[in-house]
């Protein structure tokens, strides 16, 4: 019970408040008879003047990012009233009703890009992109830079608008296979010399487009390998080139991850090639870089107040694409540099080697792990045989929490040649103290929950290495140790760790994976009593369920392995009482069943678990549950399939243990 499985890392989608479309008529119905900007905004899009047009579309870009107007706009049918503004006459019209479709697709959330899709968005927004193609050679002269609005500029809502609604529907994916968006992306990725803004969104795009599609990986090409591996060899050492060849290597993986089992020259090349780009990335020091962009960005004059009024529009931005408060991982798109302003080169630079690095580390991630159930199908699924015991006794072995990652040894040596698992390493000890106390504190402030992403992806990339790599790899036993003191002690590194429940999720997973690998190979723990029950309180007082399942399986590693050596009676007896509060007391069925796990783990062996459990009367406390659990199994109507199925194996598991308490009673 509480198993956790290596799941591939999905790329996050973007909307942080998504309306369903429940909350939609909720809200509607709330507000019917309030004043909404929206019938009014809506009615200018009809006007005959472009530039009316052109202010409703930039008025609704912004009017949409409080979520709670959402609902106004779809009620009056926005999506049909704004998409037809995708052709438009003029190009500044053009780009404005795409960014109102645009911000409507990232603040309304899944549930409005399905609606948008279902309404025919892709329609116009194909039209537009072929369009807009067909128009590069010209937009690049001169005469036409110097104008506000491009056809790159366009381009670029465009195709961020494509990517919010591929991100988000299963239906968009569809339509794009169909209707030959593959080679608009090509052809804005083209454009990198003349214009990075637009060849990063479309990388973006196409990074996210081609994760498990089966149907678009038939119809790549050599063409489309020659665009991608002009990016990959380019030489440009600019943090935005970087995030280039970084987006374009996930593209790569993507197409290798079908073949990568059948090594050929060409595809271990290929992996070479990947492995030396994700080493690049995650190779370059944040915490000196930074500080140095900082430094740079400060240097530059600006005038009063503008730099106050950009900041509070890239903090809007970043609440607006930042974590869900409840989410596993963040259900955002984390990357938004393209919204950034134009001038500031430095902070653009900042932005982009932050998401290069945690790009490269979402792809080591899906590198590492294999096609197999969920976090979630694991934890509410109990094998009988796993659970079975003896009556008469139990293994003093951990059964491993993880199943075998599907990594092949040519694969393993290329990212050992790479030297990255050691990088990733230290990006789980990011963020530095250099990179956050730096001389821009509003730029820190917006920053450091950036480079906190970074941590928790590298936090999630260890756990996946530690459960396939030799330890020897990672410093053997003293190095294993120092890494587990680390990971513990980030649990306190600030308050708000203790709130930040993506993190907690990711740095007790790899903690619980690097226990479990030591306690298999006999090295010694290194967390004292006291530092061991203050994680777990913090911890099990998460109300993520995997944080909790991976605090109590900590605690059972833990405790089995002590349960092996000499005067820890009084550390297994800490260990004791805190898993049975939490069984006897958590609502979760699984949570409480990995304590229970927990409890037969730490009480199974040994004379100082038996001098604990007689201390705190394990026995009498384990045959008081068992009333409890009859209870539950009695209301099969609160529960489902698999819920029952963990009933099941935790009465039955309870009673065979119990079992064997009595008759090491009567020893």
């Amino acid at each position: 019970m509480g198993k956790t499985k290596n799941n591939k890392f999905k790329r996050p989608s973007f909307s942080p408040d998504g309306l369903s479309a429940t909350a939609v008529k909720q809200t509607v119905e709330e507000s019917e008879d309030e004043d909404s900007p929206a019938a009014e905004l809506l009615d200018k899009l009809q006007s005959p003047s472009a530039d009316v047009r052109e202010y409703a579309c930039a008025s609704i870009s912004r009017v949409v990012q409080q979520s709670q107007t959402i609902p106004g706009f779809l009620q009056r049918d926005a999506v049909r009233k704004i998409g037809p503004l995708l052709l438009d006459r003029s190009l500044a019209v053009r780009e404005t009703a795409a960014g109102a479709l645009r911000n409507l697709s990232a603040c309304g959330g899944p549930e409005v890009c399905e609606d948008m899709v279902r309404q025919d968005a892709l329609t116009p927004l194909s039209a537009l992109l072929k369009e807009c193609c067909a128009g590069f050679d010209g937009s690049s002269s001169p005469a036409v830079k110097g104008q506000k609005h491009t056809v790159e500029d366009v381009a670029n809502e465009a195709v961020n608008l494509l990517w919010n609604l591929c991100e988000s529907s299963s239906t968009a994916v569809a339509v794009f296979n169909k209707t030959g968006l593959l080679d608009v992306l090509l052809h804005c990725l083209q454009r990198h010399p003349q214009n990075m803004e637009l060849a990063i969104s479309a990388a973006h795009c196409l990074h996210t487009v081609t994760e498990e599609n089966a149907e678009l990986m038939r119809s790549v090409n050599a063409a489309v390998f020659g665009v991608l591996e002009n990016i990959l060899f380019s030489t440009h050492t600019s943090m935005e080139y970087t995030l280039l060849r970084t987006l374009a290597a996930g593209k790569r993986a993507h197409d290798t991850g079908r073949v990568v089992k059948t090594f050929t020259k060409s595809n271990t090349s290929i992996l070479k090639t990947l492995a030396t780009t994700l080493s690049h990335s995650l190779g370059l020091d944040a915490g000196e870089l930074i500080p140095e962009l900082w430094r740079a960005e400060s240097a530059h004059e600006r005038p009063a107040g503008h730099e106050a009024e950009e900041m509070e529009e890239d903090v809007r931005d970043e609440k607006m694409n930042g974590r869900k408060p409840n989410g596993r991982i963040s259900k955002t798109k984390n990357d938004i540099s393209d919204l950034l302003p134009r001038d500031r080169l430095e902070l653009r630079e900042a932005k982009a080697l932050l998401s290069a690095q945690q790009t490269s580390l979402e792809i080591i991630v899906n590198m590492y792990c294999s096609d197999e159930p969920s976090d979630d199908e694991w934890e509410e699924m109990s094998s009988s045989d796993e659970s079975e015991m003896c009556a008469d006794g139990m293994s003093d072995t951990n059964s491993s929490l993880f199943s075998p990652l599907c990594l092949s040894a040519e694969l393993h040596t290329i990212l050992l040649n790479h030297n990255i698992p050691q990088q990733v390493l230290k990006k789980a000890e990011f963020p530095s103290a250099a990179a956050l106390d730096c001389e821009n504190p509003n730029l820190t402030v917006f920053d450091s929950s950036r480079m906190q992403r970074v941590q928790c992806r590298a936090l999630t990339c260890l756990h996946n290495i530690l459960s396939s790599m030799d330890t020897e790899f990672l410093g053997g036993a003293s190095g294993l140790q120092a890494v587990a003191q680390h990971l513990s002690s980030l649990v306190f590194s600030s308050a708000e760790a203790l709130k930040d429940e993506e993190f907690l999720e990711a740095v007790t997973s790899a903690l619980r994976s690097l226990l479990q690998i030591m306690a298999t190979k006999n090295i010694p723990q290194c967390m004292t009593p006291h530092q061991l029950m203050s994680f777990c309180e913090a911890a099990t007082s998460c109300e993520l369920v995997s944080v909790r399942v991976n605090a109590l399986a900590i605690l059972g590693i833990t405790g089995s392995s002590l349960a092996k050596e000499k005067n820890t009676a009084d550390t297994l007896q800490l260990i004791g009482n805190a898993l049975l509060n939490i069984a006897m007391k958590d609502s979760n069925l699984v949570v409480c069943g990995e304590a229970l796990d927990a409890l037969f783990d730490v009480f199974a062996d040994g004379d100082e678990a038996e001098k604990a459990g007689k201390n705190i009367n394990l026995l009498s406390s384990l045959k008081a549950l068992q009333p409890g659990f009859r209870l539950r199994k009695e209301g099969k109507g609160k529960y489902s399939p698999d819920q029952l199925c963990v009933l099941d194996n935790m009465r039955i598991n309870l009673k065979r243990f119990i079992s064997y308490l009595e008759n090491l009673q009567r020893k």
